[in-house]
């Protein structure tokens, strides 16, 4: 019996011997070599003929990346606000009556009875503002005169931030998020459906706003799926609040607190 012990392994790796001479070599693939995406150049997009032009942003679509993706942005830049801007200016060309009004006088202007105007009027300037105010680099933080009134609307812009993300994340459906200055020049957060504004005659909450963030699924969906509210902590890394500032300074002379 003990002999028989001995002599059973080495039959078994004689026999696994012969075998793995009848192995055949396999050639595992090659790591795929990683490539750059190539995006188009913003500049490059031109809308149609007409008075109303697409705000020409300065910088790669995936300039903002980690929080907008290239991809998303060049969608949003080249197909969304591409098609309201030229609706709009189709829309302009075909009604002599609003040819001679400026964005916000056609915002006032737009209700119900005219949704073709209402929407593409208020995708052209809700886009153009949002574009506006994104940057890959720029004032993190509000200064000056937009400061002292955040710290004394909201006590601290900590908790500026903390409500507009809250409010932004719990609006149902589409539409924006805005930042306005109400007409007796107090600061407030609000929110509009699809493309609504505070500018329009029907706004429950009017005032000027400077500073909207885009809440539509297209904005963000490629890259966050459907979680909103990292979304907008995410914009609120890339808000150029220079020009935000800005855009307080020249409303409030007008609209002394």
């Amino acid at each position: 019996m003990k002999h028989f012990y001995v002599v059973l392994p080495i039959l078994f790796l004689l026999n696994s011997c012969k075998e793995n001479n009848n192995l055949v070599e396999v050639q595992l693939p090659k790591p795929e070599i990683e490539t750059s995406v190539v995006y188009s150049n913003p500049s490059d997009t031109k809308t149609n003929s007409g008075p109303f032009q697409l705000f020409k942003i300065n910088y790669p679509f995936d300039a903002l990346e980690p929080s907008i993706d290239g991809k998303t942005m060049e969608i949003h830049y080249t197909k969304h606000y591409l098609s309201y801007t030229n609706t709009l200016n189709k829309l302009i060309a075909n009604n002599p009556d609003w040819q001679d009004k400026n964005i916000e006088e056609l915002l006032l202007f737009s209700n119900e009875k005219n949704n073709d105007l209402k929407n593409n009027a208020g995708g052209y300037y809700n886009h153009s503002l949002f574009f506006e105010i994104l940057t890959p680099k720029g004032a993190k933080s509000p200064k000056d005169n937009l400061s002292k009134a955040i710290n004394t609307e909201f006590t601290s812009f900590n908790l500026l931030k903390n409500k507009f993300i809250s409010e932004a994340n719990k609006h149902f459906g589409s539409g924006w998020i805005w930042l306005i200055v109400k007409k007796d020049g107090k600061l407030e957060i609000t929110t509009s459906n699809n493309q609504d504004n505070p500018l329009m005659s029907d706004s429950k909450i009017k005032g000027k706003p400077i500073l909207g963030i885009d809440l539509w699924e297209h904005a963000y969906y490629l890259k966050y799926q459907n979680n909103r509210r990292t979304y907008i902590e995410s914009v609120f890394e890339i808000i150029n609040w220079t020009v935000v500032s800005k855009k307080y300074n020249d409303i409030i002379p007008t609209n002394p607190q």
